[in-house]
């Protein structure tokens, strides 16, 4: 621990406000850059925007894993993958809760 630098989770949540409202934005503000893994020599970058990109994740996540209320849905891929953060985070929250 490096004062100044490193914090304890527990002495922020103290601090933290018990809400947190959503921060309105543009439906074409950037949400990320996905990269290629650059085999051809040159990286090549998509921007997912924030209404495009949620939407797609709020659809396939209802569409193609059929979730309904009271199912429990696992998803195993990492969360730094497009498919972890897409369907751990994204999708779900975006869907809203269902049970």
């Amino acid at each position: 621990m490096t004062a100044g630098r490193d914090y304890w989770w527990h002495e922020l949540m103290d601090q933290a406000p018990p809400d947190c409202l959503a921060e309105p934005l543009d439906s074409e503000a950037p949400l990320f850059i996905l990269y290629t893994s650059g085999s051809t020599g040159k990286p090549k970058g998509i921007r997912h925007t924030t209404a495009g990109y949620n939407l797609f994740a709020k659809k396939t996540f209802e569409w193609v894993f059929d979730h309904r209320e009271g199912d429990v849905f696992w998803c195993t891929a990492d969360c730094g993958w497009v498919t972890g953060h897409t369907y751990v985070v994204y999708g779900p929250l975006s869907a809203g809760p269902r049970w």
